[in-house]
């Protein structure tokens, strides 16, 4: 008989001698196949994250910058030099960048004096951990993309 409880006669000849100690190697086993799919999807969610930040940076920042330059020249040169430091800024592949821009109205020339510029910027973050094998490191790619708007400047020069 048990001392704390005399009702039970024998327990320790009820346990299976092979199932002592399993629960701990199963904790750790089903631990592991729940954590790491986990962290996986965490990692994966952080870095989409961050380059969608940058996207949505580097169309904003561009809008601004062209919006506020003198004429076409300066315009790509200030688009060029913004889409890089953003790019250096927020880890993003500068040849996966990809800008475009549009005015509203429509149908005349972009940028133009007083017009709505739209700034577009595209990219794809690859999956981490996915094996160059097959093509399936270009196949598991998350596009992402981000618009901004802005006024052109009044005082723009045209070209």
């Amino acid at each position: 008989m048990h001392p704390w409880n005399p009702s039970i006669e024998g327990a320790d000849t009820d346990v299976d001698p092979d199932d002592r100690g399993s629960a701990a190697l199963e904790f750790i086993v089903v631990g592991l196949l729940l954590l790491v799919p986990l962290v996986y999807v965490v990692v994966t969610l952080g870095i989409i994250q961050g380059q969608a930040l940058g996207v949505e940076a580097g169309a904003r920042h561009v809008a601004r910058a062209v919006a506020g330059a003198s004429d076409a020249t300066d315009a790509d040169r200030r688009a060029g030099r913004v889409l890089a430091s953003v790019a250096a800024e927020y880890g993003i592949d500068p040849g996966r960048l990809d800008l475009s821009l549009a005015c509203a109205p429509a149908g005349t020339a972009c940028p133009r004096a007083g017009a709505t510029l739209l700034v577009s910027v595209r990219s794809s973050v690859a999956l981490p951990l996915v094996p160059p094998v097959f093509g399936l490191d270009r196949a598991a790619v998350i596009p992402v993309e981000a618009t901004a708007a802005q006024r052109v400047s009044r005082f723009w020069e045209g070209g």
